[in-house]
């Protein structure tokens, strides 16, 4: 079943409208703070699946004002791109150490110089596409079974001694349908088969991207509440050595505290179990031993280092 009489599947189709609108949201947390490294590897990550799923839903078409051999490069150059990306993606954000070289090396040598060579170059010479397809998917297929081995090593490396094995399990589930894409391609998968298989794949990886968030900003909030707390010890005892440098009495810092806080004088004497005129009392004290005039006054000058 297809849509809008192209040759895009209808599946293919919801996703992409999913992915867009997930894709503007994510892009609108992104720009509230733009040092989130993993939302903007994400982001790139959700935009070549979008132009992933339009190209190979679209592409190649005749009824398309553009040549077929470009449809071809576009369509399969897309599905490169995703492929060359993964092993940047699960290196940088999952940490997965051992993937460096291929993610920095190994993807131009397997991937994009092949992609170039057969498709961009081979395809417009030869115009044979079955052999372009033959040829050109080989190197490509050979490096996506040892990306499929290197990164279970990887995650297995990386996530031994866990107790908890989901995020190892999810993680090679995810990244496994990228890695064989050439495969898809190579044995004329069709592209519901496709689309499904790659996009399966996608939403382990966007519940793992959500749960790292969620565990790094709950990290963040952590840190803060200990911030807050720790500030608010460091406050309590400047204000008591302000109150000590002045010459308050015990009573008298108090006091002085609940002006602080905003109380008024019945208030205090309620919170003290004393009479108002006592705590009024306490107050020109106050006033007269810090050298203030009212009572804020009084809080600049004992929330300020003399």
């Amino acid at each position: 079943m297809t849509v809008f009489g192209t040759d895009m599947h209808v599946a293919t189709f919801i996703f992409v409208i999913c992915e867009v609108l997930f894709f503007v949201s994510q892009l609108v947390f992104y720009l509230q703070n733009p040092a989130e490294e993993n939302r903007k590897y994400y982001l790139i990550l959700l935009a070549l699946l979008i132009i992933y799923n339009v190209a190979g839903g679209l592409f190649p078409d005749p009824e398309l004002p553009l040549s077929i051999k470009l449809q071809i490069n576009l369509a399969y150059g897309s599905g490169f791109m995703m492929g060359a990306y993964f092993p940047l993606y699960f290196y940088r954000v999952f940490g997965l150490d051992d993937l460096r070289w291929d993610a920095r090396t190994g993807i131009w040598i397997f991937l994009i110089a092949p992609f170039f060579l057969f498709f961009s170059v081979g395809l417009p010479l030869l115009d044979d596409l079955p052999t372009i397809l033959w040829y050109g998917l080989a190197i490509p297929l050979g490096y996506a079974v040892y990306l499929v081995g290197r990164i279970f090593l990887s995650i297995r490396k990386k996530y031994r001694g866990y107790q908890n094995s989901l995020d190892a399990i999810l993680t090679y589930s995810a990244a496994v349908p990228w890695v064989l894409l050439p495969l898809f391609s190579y044995v004329s998968a069709s592209q519901f088969v496709e689309v499904m298989c790659t996009n399966v794949g996608f939403i382990f990886i966007t519940f793992l991207f959500i749960r790292k968030m969620i565990y790094e900003n709950r990290k963040v909030f952590e840190k803060l509440n200990d911030f807050d707390q720790k500030y608010q010890v460091d406050q309590s005892a400047f204000f008591s050595q302000r109150c000590a440098e002045v010459g308050l009495t015990k009573r008298e810092c108090e006091v002085a505290e609940r002006v602080s806080q905003g109380l008024t004088s019945k208030e205090i004497a309620e919170v003290l179990f004393i009479s108002e005129r006592t705590v009024n009392k306490h107050l020109q004290a106050i006033y007269k031993k810090s050298e203030s005039k009212n009572r804020v006054e009084l809080i600049n000058s004992l929330n300020s280092y003399s």
